[in-house]
């Protein structure tokens, strides 16, 4: 959710200019000792072509936040990718968990957050439980990181306290099956509540046998999106949620290719428009249902007028927007459309950029 709130706030900001710098960055020493270097020529980078373009005093608290913002960077703490968004008013760093393929200084009259956009729409939120002979935990995680350990009136959940009466119940499989099962759906009452106050999914990391009892005695079979198998010995936050990664990973994947697929149905209908000029058209009017983009994919314009623009090479020319395709994405996305970035070549032939309109 954060990263969601920092989109719609970046997004939303205008002001000539704004300056949007990204670059990849290492998350281990020696490595990130280079990131150091890399920030310090972007920084000057971003200077030297504002005081070249713009009036000093005009852009002045802007370059006093060029000069200041690599004090409020700690690189030893960096992931994959860093982004700095400033403008006279505004000034944002967020550390991404992705790299970016738009490496480099963006000056416009909005912010570039085509990278932003892509880790959104490539950070999925969700439940993990860890159902083990000890009890239940849950935590709230973001792809390969636990965000926190879920605690409330019902989790963590206590041990199966059920037991049988006697000697000869407990040889009673059937018996004992039947109370695995009623413990189970006292569990499953209880993320069933979570999740409706939630609104995530939820991978389990448990015994085959367990999980499957849980599914048959579940409220909301479909709330549960994935199992793994628990190793008793491996059980820690940050080893169980190595193996929940596998499985969003996998369903991130399968839903760029049903968003390919969905596309591809849409041609026959006539709903798909391939003209960038057209898309652009379509997004401001809210038109957009699914846009579906080639990762590396990007284009400098000059805007002729509100909705139309002259296509131009030099992202770098005086009054040029660097990339249209970042402007796009965010007003699909703003606007209840989804917006994929892939490099699945299954889209080739619709060309780099496709959208479904709604009508």
């Amino acid at each position: 959710m954060i990263l969601k709130e920092q989109l719609q706030k970046i997004a939303n900001v205008k002001s000539n200019p704004c300056v949007t710098i990204s670059l990849n960055t290492h998350r281990t020493h020696p490595d990130n000792l280079t990131d150091a270097v890399s920030l310090k020529n972007l920084l000057k980078e971003a200077e030297d072509r504002l005081t070249t373009t713009f009036d000093k005093k005009t852009i002045a608290p802007l370059l006093e936040k060029i000069q200041n913002i690599s004090t409020k960077i700690d690189l030893n703490y960096n992931l994959d990718s860093l982004h700095i968004f400033l403008a006279n008013d505004t000034e944002e760093i967020i550390k991404s968990a992705w790299e970016t393929s738009r490496e480099g200084v963006h000056i416009s009259e909005r912010f570039a957050v085509r990278s932003l956009i892509k880790s959104y729409n490539r950070s999925t939120n969700y439940l993990l439980m860890l159902l083990s002979q000890s009890g239940v935990q849950i935590y709230e995680a973001v792809n390969d990181s636990i965000v926190t350990e879920i605690k409330n009136d019902d989790f963590p959940f206590p041990e199966n306290t059920l037991q049988v009466a006697n000697a000869d119940q407990a040889s009673n499989a059937r018996k004992v099956d039947n109370m695995v099962r009623e413990y189970l759906n006292t569990v499953d009452k209880a993320f069933v509540k979570l999740h409706h106050e939630t609104g995530l999914p939820c991978v389990v990391i448990s015994t085959e046998d367990n999980y499957v009892k849980l599914q048959e005695v579940a409220d909301i079979p479909a709330a549960y999106i994935g199992h793994a198998p628990i190793n008793y010995n491996h059980v820690a936050p940050h080893e169980i949620v190595k193996q929940s990664w596998e499985i969003i990973e996998t369903l991130q994947k399968q839903q760029r290719t049903e968003a390919i697929s969905q596309m591809k149905e849409a041609v026959g209908t006539g709903k798909v428009l391939t003209d960038l000029q057209e898309i652009y058209q379509a997004s401001l009017d809210g038109r957009g249902e699914l846009l579906i983009i080639n990762n590396d994919f990007s284009q400098p314009v000059v805007m002729t007028d509100e909705r139309t623009f002259d296509l131009v090479e030099d992202a770098n020319q005086e009054d040029a927007i660097d990339d249209i395709v970042s402007n796009i994405a965010w007003e699909v996305l703003s606007k209840k459309g989804r917006v994929v970035f892939t490099t699945q070549t299954d889209l080739a032939d619709l060309g780099e950029i496709a959208l479904q309109v709604r009508y």
